[in-house]
């Protein structure tokens, strides 16, 4: 995906980096860029939903690299969903998984989110599906989560089926393929296998495509403009929710990725403030 977007725009520096979990990191694709002369970074989050990754981890970590990186700078773009082009993805997913004789007000889809303790992340996704199902004629959109937040999958696929619902298209609200996508998969064939009165099938997940490019050059132009527009009136970080309430103004720890040699560097972490405090 990043190698593509540098395609596209040759006279722009493109790289990109992990937070956690899978290489390259973060502290690497910045490093790459300030050999190559960069300074003034636009910083875009491949995340649908803005929760503890994109609030916190992030914005933290690149705090951390201008420590590592003195004289560079950053501007900080926004989560990439709901939007109107992830949305020609998701139903070109749904068109793919189902059967053409199929009449869509007789489709129910479950939209299978990541799961977040931020409720207000959690909210982004029941948004994404009203979205999804407003004027595209299917029966009922309903939510799921895989993981951190209910319902989960079979939760979510039982409400379905309470409803009246005889076939269902589970689709994962992730951009690419891994652990969690490929846990939905494995619920939602298990599910189905102990509900046979039910038709289910499963859509893909969004994937590279050229909606999504579109989308993330967007977002850096929006940076880059200083045209933000993150929603912060229901951020757990600023406004207490009910059973959220300690989260409020708590600082923000870099998140370091266990094959990052630059952690090396620091022997403690640095507290941060919350990732969009500045800007507003």
């Amino acid at each position: 995906f990043v190698r593509e977007l540098g395609r596209r725009h040759p006279e722009l520096p493109v790289a990109g980096g992990f937070i956690e979990l899978s290489p390259p990191p973060l502290g690497e694709a910045v490093a790459e860029l300030v050999e190559r002369g960069v300074r003034r970074f636009a910083a875009v989050p491949l995340m649908l939903v803005s929760a503890g990754h994109a609030k916190g981890d992030i914005p933290a970590a690149l705090s951390r690299e201008k420590e590592r990186h003195p004289g560079i700078s950053y501007t900080y773009g926004r989560p990439l969903g709901p939007h109107p082009a992830l949305l020609r993805v998701l139903e070109r997913r749904l068109a793919q998984a189902v059967d053409p004789s199929w009449d869509p007000s007789e489709v129910t889809v479950l939209l299978v989110g990541r799961g977040s303790t931020d409720p207000d992340a959690n909210a982004e996704v029941f948004k994404a599906a009203r979205l999804l199902w407003e004027g595209r004629g299917y029966g009922a959109v309903e939510t799921a989560f895989v993981s951190l937040a209910k319902p989960d999958v079979p939760g979510g696929l039982d409400r379905c089926a309470r409803l009246g619902a005889r076939r269902v298209v589970v689709l994962p609200y992730f951009l690419f393929t891994g652990i969690l996508p490929d846990r939905v998969r494995h619920q939602t064939e298990e599910w189905a296998a102990a509900h046979p009165e039910t038709e289910v099938r499963s859509a893909d997940v969004i994937g590279p495509e050229p909606e999504l490019l579109d989308l993330v050059w967007e977002r850096y132009e929006e940076a880059v403009k200083g045209d933000l527009r993150m929603n912060c009136d229901s951020c757990v970080y600023r406004i207490a929710l009910p059973g959220f309430e300690d989260k409020v103004g708590l600082p923000q720890q870099p998140h370091f990725h266990p094959d990052d040699d630059g952690q090396h560097h620091h022997g403690h972490h640095h507290g941060h403030g919350h990732a969009h405090s500045h800007a507003h």
